[in-house]
């Protein structure tokens, strides 16, 4: 990690912009407001854009990196992004008053690895199409699996924490953060099986099927396990997966609007974040016995769930119901939001997710102000607290000017109503 004086000089006037935006009063009253959703209070909705296309959006070179040393090119970036949202995507983001390096740690996984073939059209594009090769062909080889075996590595974050203080000092709290729970084994198990090959398993390979998810699900359990006794988890992350994660429940005070260094936090207070995106093709019955049997467990340890994420999930709600610490559904595109708001009321946050297809070619201003009027209206009539997260946006066809468009639309449909 050797940055030169320019590359220093240039951080450090990032960060000088960063630290002004991040001082401003209304990153108090967003992130109230997100915390008093996600504490089930009916307010304003938050917005939030993320998977965001960057390799489409750099205006003015706004976005180009100059540092060329890895480490200042990440910290770069990390200014660059935020700066740019601040510019001309805004929403309703929260600039924290850190800057957050991840806690270090390594695992040996569980003796698995993806192979696959790939096909892009745009090769600054990360979202690809993919075809994969089946690594799991029998029982012989699920029952190979091993259980991961973590690392924490504390030099390293001694090392990361003493360069950045070195370029930070003065202008903004260097923070090592620790982590929330994302689990998504219906995500993990396709690349390693073939998504059609799951589908046709589920169906016809039911006691195989159950042999890989249970070895996934005690992965998961070897995990989480490990990430407490090495202190890895927290409960005041940046981000719950492009949603705010700010909650009252863990009991942490003002979360990043501080700068203090926090505690590793037990299971019970830390966000636990899931979902089967594959599961919108089966049935309720299917989506109980192969993913909520298994992932309840797992949930219940933890403090809050937050369960949803591509698929639609109108049909499941009632068992998603019966998660007890379940706090947040996400809504996706493609499913009733009707049906979904009836079912969810003032029990949990609706995080909608817009659709990101309506950037994609040319902004589509009425459809979105159809789709963010109806949302406000449902969830209004059904006393539920909720979001809007614009996500999954694999291009805007290189017109950035398509977001800028959609959240300004946004902002002001929703003044219409508060």
């Amino acid at each position: 990690m050797k940055v030169t004086p320019q590359e220093k000089s240039l951080l450090r006037e990032l960060a000088k912009q960063y630290a002004e935006l991040a001082a401003l009063p209304i990153q108090k009253e967003r992130y109230l407001r997100a915390r008093d959703i996600n504490d089930l209070k009916p307010r304003r909705p938050m917005v939030w854009l993320d998977e965001i296309p960057w390799h489409e959006m750099n205006i003015n070179n706004e976005l180009t990196l100059v540092c060329q040393d890895e480490a200042a090119r990440h910290m770069e970036i990390f200014f660059r992004r935020t700066l740019y949202r601040w510019k001309h995507i805004q929403g309703d983001m929260v600039v924290e008053k850190t800057f957050n390096i991840p806690k270090s740690f390594t695992s040996t996984g569980m003796g698995v690895e993806v192979r696959e073939h790939v096909l892009s059209n745009d090769d600054k594009n990360h979202i690809i199409s993919h075809s994969y090769l089946d690594q799991l062909a029998d029982m012989e080889t699920v029952e190979a699996l091993h259980m991961p075996v973590l690392t924490a590595h504390p030099e390293t974050d001694k090392q990361r924490l003493a360069w950045a203080n070195d370029i930070l000092e003065g202008i903004l709290p260097v923070r090592l953060q620790g982590y929330s729970v994302y689990h998504a084994p219906w995500d993990r198990i396709p690349r390693y099986r073939g998504v059609t090959q799951v589908l046709e398993d589920l169906a016809y390979e039911p006691e195989f099927t159950h042999a890989i998810i249970k070895k996934f699900t005690d992965g998961a359990q070897a995990t989480f396990t490990q990430m407490e006794n090495l202190g890895l988890f927290e409960s005041d992350v940046s981000h719950l997966h492009c949603t705010p994660p700010y909650v009252s429940d863990f009991g942490t005070g003002a979360g990043h609007l501080t700068t203090e260094q926090p505690e590793p936090a037990p299971m019970k207070k830390v966000w636990f974040r899931a979902m089967a995106q594959l599961f919108t093709e089966v049935s309720p019955r299917m989506f109980e016995e192969f993913e909520l049997d298994y992932v309840k467990p797992l949930m219940a340890q933890f403090g809050l769930v937050y369960y949803g994420c591509c698929e639609a999930l109108d049909n499941k709600i009632q068992l998603l119901k019966t998660i007890p610490n379940l706090r947040k559904i996400g809504v996706s595109p493609w499913a009733n939001a009707e049906v979904c708001a009836e079912q969810i009321g003032g029990n949990y946050v609706f995080a909608h997710k817009p659709n990101p297809a309506h950037v994609s070619g040319t902004f589509d201003e009425d459809a979105t102000r159809k789709e963010i009027t109806r949302i406000i209206k449902t969830c209004q009539a059904n006393g539920c607290p909720y979001e809007f997260v614009i996500k999954d946006i694999s291009t805007v066809t290189y017109k950035p000017q398509n977001l800028m468009d959609w959240a300004a639309t946004v902002k002001d449909v929703i003044n219409n109503y508060y």
